[in-house]
């Protein structure tokens, strides 16, 4: 295979004219291909006056002699994935998020038949729950936002970024793709998938994963492990069932504090950990696309996103995260009289709103107590402060920019809109917000508005709180194994080990 970089194309085509544009470049005609395809395609918006796509094409051609020009490489394929396997006792997978998704697939596509165990409801229910939590006001605790079939990313437009450069990062997005995502998130910059698709593909997993042997309990917590001479021998569940198991994948996810605490009563090793709470903000989307892209340009981009960060005089950090164009700011919260806020977008993206997440750092020294779970802690204040605040009936807290930093209560709602629901109450987040955090944010958001004109805009709204970007705690493993360093069979996995952070 070679491939051909810096195609910069102006103008909106199909993928079959990108690689007639790229032959013409490289004086190539279309009988010489053999095969192809899109390795890559972004947007350069440096220049407003002139935004282009920026695709990278990787072919293969049918004569050799032609590819000694082109840069060559070696084409993808992945790596075989064998799991050894001597127990016959299944081995027993909590939680259904993505981690657990994907250590199931894995389990069924080496002849495995795990166990999955996943306290919430399949994902075409839990839908039905969501919604009737954000229009009638009544919350399920075991079906919302946080718990159930698909994880908290499923009401989180299914953002498919990371940092860094596995192999296995095309894995998934393979795997995506085989039950029913669109192919072009296999070369996207920013891939997503949109929690209208989500659901189609999450039911299309759960369904493979029976049709190969393996099993499901839903509307099933695990409530107690049972541990002996630090090998995992059994689970608990509140059904009144106790599987036999020698191995564990603990995918519980950040929301899960009643396992938190029971696995911390167990002894099993767990540490606090940095992660970041703030606000949730909105703007006009067409500001944001103006802002990033200009006026000028005739492609159709579809709406932008932005990524801003600022280390301020504190020595903290401000950050936006999980950035939702054309989205919905979400109520996500996984127990009763509290506020949680987070952000979900459909395939199109094609809301009034863009709403972003804008973070501040928490460190272990900001915790009130000794006990690893402390970070818990500090989060589920927080959520009840802005329960209280929001007037105890599921409103979450809403101040403008302009009062914000003024440090005023909002007493009118401008120009923008908020779209959360059930609904909102004008306050002063900063009742409720720790100075540090208070402080950082209005620089935040003052520096941000030298980077995005207008995101410090008067009618712009934060929606309080956000406080689930990242688990609290670590439930530590040995980098090798990836087992408990303290319980054998224990393997700690995903967003709720504490290692899977961010999207």
């Amino acid at each position: 295979m070679i491939r051909i970089k810096d195609i910069k194309i102006r103008e909106d085509l199909l993928e079959e004219k990108v690689l007639e544009k790229a032959l013409q470049k490289n004086r190539l005609q279309k009988e010489d291909v053999k095969k192809w395809y899109i390795y890559k395609k972004s947007i350069d918006a440096r220049k407003k006056e002139d935004i282009f796509y920026n695709y990278t094409i990787d072919i293969e051609l049918k004569d050799k002699n032609k590819e000694k020009k082109f840069e060559k490489i070696e084409e993808y394929k992945m790596p075989e994935i064998k799991v050894k396997r001597t127990s016959k006792i299944q081995p027993v997978i909590i939680g259904a998020g993505p981690a657990g998704l994907f250590s199931a697939l894995i389990f069924v596509e080496n002849g495995i038949k795990p166990i999955l165990i996943e306290r919430g409801k399949r994902v075409e229910d839990r839908v039905k729950d969501v919604e009737e939590f954000i229009n009638n006001r009544k919350f399920n605790p075991k079906s919302n936002i946080q718990f159930g079939e698909g994880g908290a990313g499923t009401f989180s437009d299914g953002k498919l970024n990371t940092g860094n450069s596995s192999i296995y990062s095309r894995k998934v997005l393979e795997e995506f793709v085989k039950f029913g995502a669109p192919k072009e998130i296999m070369y996207v910059a920013k891939p997503h998938l949109g929690t209208d698709n989500l659901v189609k593909i999450v039911k299309n997993i759960r369904e493979y994963i029976l049709e190969k042997g393996g099993q499901i309990f839903f509307e099933e917590e695990v409530i107690d492990f049972e541990i002996k001479k630090g090998q995992i021998k059994s689970v608990i569940t509140n059904q009144k069932r106790k599987i036999e198991t020698d191995s564990v994948i603990l995918a519980i996810g950040h929301s899960a504090r009643d396992t938190f605490k029971k696995l911390n009563e167990l002894g099993v090793k767990v540490a606090p950990k940095n992660f970041a709470v703030g606000v949730r903000i909105e703007h006009l989307q067409k500001d944001i696309n103006i802002a990033q892209y200009g006026n000028k340009t005739k492609l159709r981009l579809g709406s932008a996103d932005y990524k801003l960060v600022y280390h301020a005089s504190n020595g903290r950090t401000c950050y936006t995260f999980c950035m939702c164009p054309g989205g919905k700011v979400m109520a996500s919260n996984s127990e009763e009289s509290s506020i949680v806020t987070n952000g979900m977008s459909t395939f199109a993206r094609d809301g009034e709103n863009a709403n972003s997440a804008v973070l501040v750092n928490i460190t272990p020294e900001d915790f009130k107590g000794d006990s690893p779970l402390e970070g818990m802690y500090f989060q589920q204040e927080l959520e009840e402060k802005a329960f209280k605040l929001g007037g105890s009936n599921y409103n979450a807290p809403i101040q403008r920019v302009e009062d914000f930093l003024n440090d005023k209560k909002s007493t009118f709602i401008g120009e923008v809109k908020p779209t959360y629901k059930p609904g909102v109450t004008l306050a002063n987040l900063q009742e409720i917000l720790p100075d540090f955090v208070t402080k950082t944010l209005k620089e935040g958001l003052i520096y941000f508005d030298k980077k995005i004109a207008g995101f410090a805009s008067a009618d712009a709204i934060l929606t309080g709180v956000e406080t689930r970007s990242s688990s609290p705690v670590q439930i530590t493993r040995d980098k090798e194994t990836m087992n408990s360093i303290n319980v054998q069979g224990l393997y700690p996995c995903g967003e709720g080990a504490g290692y899977a952070g961010g999207i």
